[in-house]
């Protein structure tokens, strides 16, 4: 008998949205043990177990430890993690842009690419008395507001995107304005540098060289698409996102999810 899941989610205040995308706040109960693949996103992943615990059992990295979390950033990956999953949880999680690692944890993504770190580590001092208000909150809607809060707070105290190359910015919004669809050596070229320059500095900024980078994108925009009202085919999600073809999208899930789409979606729906 699978775990009854219940989710329910809103984007941050409007000048938090370069840094996070999306809030969204989960409770599941207790089922029998199983392993959830973290699937690879454009996105890094920032959470908060309010009850309950994250045990990754293989980091994407797998030269990174596993350990256990009840507040940590998942870094930018290209393969999937590994995930004990059967406790009952109750939790939020956040998505984090590469810019939002800089300008809210202080670091760049390339440093916590295909890991997962806790975030004592990354707010000392702050984590835990955020994540006790967080619990202590009376609903969802108190949640989202506390986190506007305190993102807000940690942008006004931070450095924002400074250090970070303009080059690096361009680059990967150009690979976002296109879903993922933009050939390297086309991007290298507008950016003026060459291909492997660009792959270096790409890579140490965000943790991802470009190409896997246009993967994981145009990735998490077809898994969006098969998630929205009405249930659209894969074939046409992936005509409609750049893949060649079904079959392109598919061995995608292998690679970037760990398991088929149809196992994906039935584990989301």
């Amino acid at each position: 008998m699978e775990a009854a899941f219940r989710m329910c989610g809103r984007a941050p205040a409007a000048w938090l949205r370069p840094y996070v995308s999306a809030y969204t706040g989960y409770h599941q109960e207790a089922g029998p043990p199983s392993v959830h693949q973290g699937v690879a996103s454009a996105h890094l992943t920032f959470l908060f177990c309010l009850d309950g615990r994250v045990e990754m059992l293989d980091n994407a990295d797998l030269t990174k430890p596993p350990g256990v979390f009840t507040a940590a950033v998942g870094g930018l990956h290209d393969s999937p993690a590994r995930i004990a999953q059967g406790e009952r949880q109750t939790g939020l999680q956040l998505r984090l842009t590469w810019r939002g690692a800089r300008a809210l944890l202080g670091v760049p993504a390339g440093e916590l690419a295909g890991d997962t770190v806790d975030l004592a580590h990354l707010l000392p001092g702050r984590s835990s008395a955020l994540l006790d208000r967080l619990a202590c909150a009376e609903g969802w809607a108190e949640r989202f507001a506390l986190l506007d809060a305190e993102l807000t707070a940690l942008l006004r105290r931070g450095r924002g995107e400074r250090g970070a190359l303009p080059e690096v910015g361009y680059a990967w919004d150009r690979l976002a304005e296109t879903g993922g669809n933009l050939r390297i050596e086309e991007l290298a070229r507008e950016v003026g540098w060459s291909r492997r320059h660009l792959a270096g500095r790409f890579r140490t900024e965000t943790g991802l060289a470009p190409k896997a980078a246009a993967r994981v994108i145009r990735f998490e925009g077809a898994c969006d698409r098969l998630l929205a009202p009405g249930r659209p085919a894969l074939a046409d999600v992936a005509a409609d996102t750049g893949y060649v073809d079904q079959a392109h999208l598919s061995r995608d899930f292998r690679d970037l999810a760990g398991i088929p789409a149809t196992a994906w979606l039935a584990e989301r729906r």
